[in-house]
């Protein structure tokens, strides 16, 4: 596997100053997702990474790699308090660890009052992020994900960096569908790599078919948010990203620098865990 790969600064703590104020209480939606010249330099190095190395063979191969399962078991809980370890280095809105993250987002939606395996969604969206421990960088593990395999979007953020990505230089996978056919469904489209793919092979089986699109796709901006790439999706993947829809403010909006409870909302989401999940579960 990749090293872990350290972004331009040598610690988070050093673009301290450009953080004061993203947790005010009146903040507004458009001061999210802010990518452009005032975007902190470890995110710019980080998609700079991401765009240039993420082609369409690696995404294949980390498939083929990772899908089998083959990493160990682990429960849900242990797979959340490894991830109290990791601070996403591709996120311009938070410098909370991920526990703290899953939380808030889990915590929005069982306060709008969405079923309980919506909860439990927003609760483990993220533990796909264990893949930074078993040795991948975070390009590979985090940030917005993409099709690779065809033409790149230029809604995707920072699209200039894709210049620097080795299919830029194969014209075949550089038309609008790529290697794909129109309506193929996303089923046959290779996104790259992360804790999304991840994520939905390892849970697929224990959660509803909306679950599965939510953790599958919710970093899949360019499609969900900015609504493109509807030319590989057949009906059923159009409704059904409304789910992810649906999932999208929960998971951006609930950051704040208020750190839910672990200790008092433990016992509640260990009861939600135990009626979807087994104790353990392969990695």
């Amino acid at each position: 596997m990749q090293s872990m790969q350290k972004g331009p600064l040598d610690s988070l703590e050093q673009w301290d100053d450009h953080i004061k104020g993203r947790y005010r209480a009146d903040r507004k939606k458009e001061e999210f997702r802010v990518y452009d010249e005032s975007t902190p330099p470890v995110v710019r190095e980080f998609y700079r990474q991401n765009h240039a190395y993420q082609t369409y063979d690696f995404a294949c191969a980390k498939l083929a790699e990772y899908v089998p399962l083959r990493h160990g078991r682990m429960g849900i809980w242990e797979a959340m308090e490894r991830l109290n370890e990791l601070v996403d280095d591709s996120d311009p809105d938070t410098d909370l660890s991920q526990i703290d993250h899953n939380l808030q987002t889990a915590e929005a939606i069982r306060a709008a009052g969405h079923p309980r395996w919506f909860q439990l969604t927003g609760l483990i969206h993220d533990l796909g992020k264990v893949l930074t421990f078993w040795g991948e960088p975070q390009w590979a593990v985090v940030g917005d994900t993409f099709p690779t395999g065809c033409a790149w979007s230029d809604r995707i953020v920072f699209p200039e960096f894709f210049a620097a990505n080795p299919d830029a230089a194969k014209p075949e996978l550089q038309t609008r569908m790529g290697v794909y056919q129109v309506g193929t469904g996303l089923e046959q489209v290779r996104m790259s790599w992360g804790h999304d793919e991840y994520l939905y092979h390892v849970t697929k089986a224990y959660l509803p078919e909306p679950a599965q699109y939510m953790i599958r796709y919710h970093s899949w901006y360019s499609a969900h948010r900015e609504r493109d790439y509807g030319y590989l999706m057949e009906p059923h993947d159009e409704s059904m990203m409304e789910w992810v829809r649906t999932f999208n403010p929960f998971d951006l909006y609930s950051k704040s620098d208020s750190k839910p409870s672990f200790t008092d909302l433990r016992p509640y989401y260990t009861e939600l865990i135990n009626e979807y999940f087994p104790e353990k579960i392969d990695w």
